[in-house]
């Protein structure tokens, strides 16, 4: 093992416990609650998904949140949770379709939860045999995947619409919203408009709601007002398909929302107070308490250099003397793998700038921690280990010994996790 993921178990799962709890807290009220739904994606935040799965079932979690129906393919048989997959299922990205259609076929079929983000998906879903599980999407200030507010009432006020409840081949779940990491404007153009609300100016949000919390009020009121009109019609359905619809419909009472805190959580269950809320949390549930989670590298090799003295694939000379550390963790692990920062000081900006200047003088900081402080590359990493330069001075490590490293858990993957079995 030279890529490590070092976890202080019991710490870290108090905490995740902590979250749980916190979140439960504050969406209960006397008459709905709702639960945490763990998102399960991706690398699984470097715990991979398959040991986040078994830890959701440990938290007693009925329901995750997977990226991609990939993803939902690989992990249902590791868990009888209900699965919601995030990106929107559209029947014209053919590669996904092809897993959709074996998922429906197979034996967790009835667990997976289609989000639909289009009238384009409904009505693929709408002419095929059922039953199908949806929750649908509102185009949020986060302004990716979702339908505006008048798309939404287009779609579910639509006569073709109760037919396909009544039927059985859709069985609707609720709303999904997608909500910014930062505060959006409150008038940002995604806010429902007059069709939405039977009132023509929208109710005003209780006070203390944050911008996002109002956004999510906002749908959330729509969405009500849209259920209570939808009902109405199924209830005039003079079979008893239509009251077997009208049952199911209860289901579709919730919001899914992300990326809100606790107390925006409360605020929102006070002001909507006969809706269940269903938070999807990643990175606060897996990644809250760093502390307790440690990335680290093995060294393989302590090779003495002189100043001058040439090394590794593209040969580059040793900025003086010291020694070159063949330390475990490449490309393939995810060290040194970046995404585009997002700078909002002067500092950070010139920091990002100096940065760029050393990069381009062939110069680059590795996140692996020797002695205190990070050290240079002495070249771009290699796929699975990297070549560092330590100066001449600094007590090395020995063969065996591991290094810290910091770095992004969302684009590492281990050789091992240690500290959760």
């Amino acid at each position: 093992m030279t890529f490590t993921l070092h976890v202080d178990g019991p710490r870290w799962r108090t905490h995740t416990a902590q979250v749980r709890d916190s979140v439960r807290e504050a969406i209960t009220s006397d008459q709905v609650s709702g639960d945490l739904v763990a998102v399960v994606k991706g690398n699984g935040y470097g715990f991979g998904n398959a040991r986040l799965v078994q830890e959701a079932h440990r938290l007693g979690l009925t329901r995750i949140a997977v990226g991609t129906i990939f993803e939902a393919a690989e992990l249902a048989h590791l868990t009888d949770a209900d699965i919601l997959v995030l990106t929107p299922f559209d029947a014209r990205d053919l590669s996904a379709a092809t897993v959709w259609s074996q998922v429906a076929d197979g034996p967790h079929h009835n667990r997976v939860i289609r989000t639909v983000a289009s009238h384009a998906a409904w009505q693929a879903l709408a002419a095929g045999p059922g039953p199908v599980r949806v929750v649908l999407e509102a185009l949020t200030s986060m302004g990716r995947f979702g339908m505006s507010a008048d798309e939404l009432v287009t779609l579910l006020t639509a006569p073709e619409t109760s037919d396909v409840l009544i039927s059985g081949r859709i069985q609707l779940e609720g709303l999904a919203l997608h909500l910014p990491l930062s505060q959006p404007p409150i008038n940002h153009r995604a806010i429902p408009g007059a069709r939405w609300h039977d009132a023509q100016v929208a109710p005003v949000p209780p006070a203390g709601l944050s911008a996002r919390g109002t956004e999510a009020w906002r749908w959330g009121l729509g969405w009500q007002a849209l259920l209570a009109d939808l009902s109405e019609r199924l209830d005039s359905s003079p079979d008893v398909h239509g009251q077997k619809a009208l049952t199911a419909l209860t289901c579709a009472a919730a919001l899914w929302i992300s990326h809100l805190e606790d107390s925006e959580l409360r605020s929102l269950r006070a002001s909507l107070p006969d809706i269940e809320l269903f938070p999807r949390i990643g990175t606060r549930l897996w990644l809250g308490d760093r502390g307790a989670v440690v990335a680290r590298g093995t060294v393989l090799a302590v090779n003495p250099v002189a100043k001058g003295t040439t090394s590794g694939y593209r040969q580059r000379r040793a900025p003086g003397n010291g020694a070159i550390l063949v330390v475990g963790g490449g490309t393939a692990h995810g060290v040194a793998l970046s995404a585009p920062s997002a700078l909002s000081s002067m500092r950070q900006r010139a920091v990002a700038a100096g940065t760029g200047v050393l990069e381009a003088a062939g110069r680059s900081l590795s996140p692996f921690i020797v002695a205190g402080a990070q050290r240079w590359f002495v070249e771009p990493p290699h796929m699975q280990v990297s070549l560092i330069h330590v100066p001449a001075g600094i007590a090395l490590p020995e063969v065996g010994d591991e290094v810290t490293v910091e770095m992004r858990m969302t684009t590492a993957h281990f050789d091992a996790v240690l500290g959760l079995d």
